[in-house]
């Protein structure tokens, strides 16, 4: 691993020009002339997805790659839950039940949540902002293709176990003794993959953070940005902050592991030391998922309401405040590890103040809805479900902000619940608003509407079933985390799995319509498919793709015609 990163690094030394849009295949490691803003014809076929530094290509990228890691994190959970139908093990013993579990939470929070944000943010901020491209295209590309090692190395052991390399089995919080006993390769192989996706978020962190200070175009003050590239900006702040403690702590437990130091071992810094350092990186790392979801749904929701958002400043300044707290409640992971009561208390009180930021939002959500001209479009409706889902997951995690209610719930299903309403509920469900509302930016072509209601009323059923019967088997007492359970909880846990195949075939509903829609749906003939001039709520990237549209047709291009379009309406 050393190696590689001394390769990369070498290779990275080389770029002269790191603002250069000139794809590598067309001049080595260096920009072809002067301009670092050139224009050149992108090469065809495979090369030019291998060696692209076009934002909007690079975002498609990330969706692709987080589909796929959507796909096995929902594979896994399939395996689980219907190992869970039953109290007593049939499917798997329950060490596999633990790989697939680490895996499962390992790849939805750092393969696909992170990664499909990056995606949105790399295809729609630079137009909404009326950029060129991200301020340094060649780190952007960097960011993404460590992606694909890190995965390989987080998933790679499940297809090794043939020659004896096992997967870890530590849980996605990887905690010592646990993490520091198990013998397997597969934690260290786990480990290092980790390590690698951090270094993309930090890397992609600093190029947002940088084309928004410097690239917005002269029309687009900071009272002019719009509330995307804020969460956007205040998550790229969280990242570049909480990224590189996570990437400490992997160094450490990978020293420990393997060359026999002490940071984390009773006779070193102990196993709460872990915890502390751990979850200063993990709790503003919910906040780091959350944030731009809201963000998408700050701008989708009044698109579809007829209205602009109620109270864009106070929204702003909420953002910006959960950034700040976020750093200040991570303790509250830890109420029964027996630390200073004083100690406790004091994080209690910032737990529970950092619901107040976050119901503001929801508070003005729910004005801007008032006396709406609503449209129950596919993205309104994952809008609406995000908002419902959320204030359930948010009511949830404020009991467990309260030190004695969190003493009988910390260890249960109830915490599984709250965890995945806003996982799946929330910030799933805003991604998929997003996929849906910019589908026709992105491909010129127009999704199926029909699929696009299945898959909301399947998702929206299940997420409910599922999350709720889990906070009901937490107030049972049902311990999270194992693969056999008492007889009296089979029923609730039968629910649960009920809920996630609904879940699942949703989501194969959604695989389905956006891939076939891609390649087949029909084309769209209007610059603006939501019908947004109406309300005056035309953004930039609407703008654009209308620009897109006109220059298609002037060039001689035919809206029905069979030549595929990309990059948000451009010809191949």
């Amino acid at each position: 691993m050393g190696l590689l990163l001394l390769i990369v690094a070498g290779w990275i030394a080389r770029i002269e020009d790191w603002r250069s849009y000139t794809p590598l295949a067309s001049g080595g490691g260096r920009a072809v002339d002067d301009s670092a803003h050139g224009t050149h014809e992108k090469p065809g076929g495979l090369i030019r997805w291998l060696t692209t530094v076009d934002h909007k290509d690079i975002g498609i990228l990330y969706a692709i790659f987080g589909t796929f890691a959507l796909v096995w994190g929902g594979v896994t959970v399939a395996l689980m839950r219907t190992e869970l139908f039953s109290p007593t093990t049939v499917l798997m013993d329950p060490t596999t039940y633990n790989a697939l579990m680490t895996s499962h939470g390992i790849t939805m929070l750092f393969l696909f949540g992170t990664p499909m944000i990056a995606a949105f943010g790399n295809y729609v901020l630079p137009l909404l902002i009326g950029a060129d491209d991200m301020a340094f295209p060649r780190i952007n590309a960097i960011a993404f293709w460590l992606l694909p090692v890190a995965g390989s190395l987080i998933w790679a052991p499940f297809l090794l176990m043939a020659v004896g390399i096992e997967p870890a089995q530590t849980g996605w919080t990887m905690y010592p003794p646990l993490s520091l006993d198990q013998s397997a390769l597969g934690v260290d192989f786990m480990l290092l993959g980790l390590h690698l996706s951090g270094i993309s978020a930090t890397l992609g962190a600093i190029n947002f953070i940088a084309t928004i200070f410097t690239e917005r175009a002269p029309d687009v003050g900071w009272e002019r940005l719009d509330i995307f590239s804020w969460t956007m900006l205040t998550q790229s702040g969280l990242i570049l902050f909480a990224f590189p403690l996570l990437g400490s702590v992997l160094l450490m437990l990978l020293l420990d592991r393997n060359l026999g130091t002490t940071f984390f071992t009773t006779e070193g810094g102990g196993y709460i030391l872990y915890q502390h350092l751990f979850w200063f990186f993990g709790h503003p790392e919910v906040y780091i998922l959350v944030l731009p979801p809201m963000g998408l749904v700050s701008l989708i929701l009044p698109r579809f309401a007829g209205r602009k958002l109620f109270g864009f400043k106070f929204v702003v300044y909420s953002t910006l405040a959960i950034g700040v707290l976020s750093f200040g409640v991570w303790a509250h992971h830890m109420f029964t590890t027996g630390i200073d009561p004083r100690i406790r208390s004091a994080f209690m009180a910032v737990s529970l103040a950092i619901a107040v930021p976050s119901a503001v939002k929801v508070f003005n959500w729910i004005t801007t809805l008032w006396s709406g001209r609503l449209r129950l479009t596919v993205p309104m409706l994952f809008c609406l479900g995000f908002v419902s889902n959320f204030i359930i997951g948010g009511v949830t995690g404020v009991f467990l902000a309260s030190i004695p209610v969190d003493a009988v719930l910390h260890a249960t299903y109830y915490v599984v619940g709250h965890f995945h309403y806003i996982v799946m509920g929330a910030i799933g469900f805003a991604l998929f608003a997003a996929v849906y509302y910019w589908f026709p930016l992105m491909t010129g072509r127009m999704y199926q509407r029909s699929l696009g209601l299945i898959h909301f009323w399947l998702s929206f059923i299940g997420t409910n079933v599922t999350f709720f019967a889990m906070i009901l088997l937490g107030y049972g007492g049902m311990p999270r985390r194992y693969a056999e359970y008492l007889p009296q909880y089979a029923t609730l846990h039968q629910a649960t799995t009920v809920g996630a195949f609904l879940i699942f075939i949703g989501g194969v509903v959604f695989l389905w319509n956006i891939i076939q829609s891609w390649l087949e749906g029909p084309r769209v003939e209007s610059g603006d498919p939501w019908n947004l001039k109406e309300d005056g709520m035309v953004s930039h990237e609407w703008a654009w793709f209308e620009h897109q549209l006109e220059t298609r047709l002037a060039d001689g291009g035919e809206p029905d015609d069979d030549t595929a379009m990309t990059d948000g309406g451009e010809r191949e």
